[in-house]
């Protein structure tokens, strides 16, 4: 399973509308996708496990794909979170 550690860049974090954003991009994929902080595991299809890790700007998550197109689901999330946006 491809696993690769990154820091959210992104303005908000993880909160509401950029988590409802990484939870679409995740769902447009077959792999199996999910993201570690802290010790806690969410499934990155599921908008409230990805609201329930509380990930913020500059935190460094885990993610771990695992499916046909894994690489290109890795590629997509890691850019999605290392992309600094307001």
């Amino acid at each position: 399973m491809p696993q690769v550690k990154v820091t959210i860049q992104r303005g908000a974090g993880l909160h509401a509308r950029p988590a409802a954003e990484f939870v679409k991009l995740a769902n447009r994929f077959a792999a199996a996708s999910s993201v570690r902080l802290n010790g806690r595991q969410a499934n990155a299809k599921s908008i409230l496990g990805i609201l329930s890790l509380g990930a913020n700007r500059g935190s460094e998550v885990e993610l771990e794909v695992d499916g046909v197109d894994a690489e290109r689901a890795m590629t997509a999330l890691r850019d999605f979170l290392a992309t600094a946006s307001e």
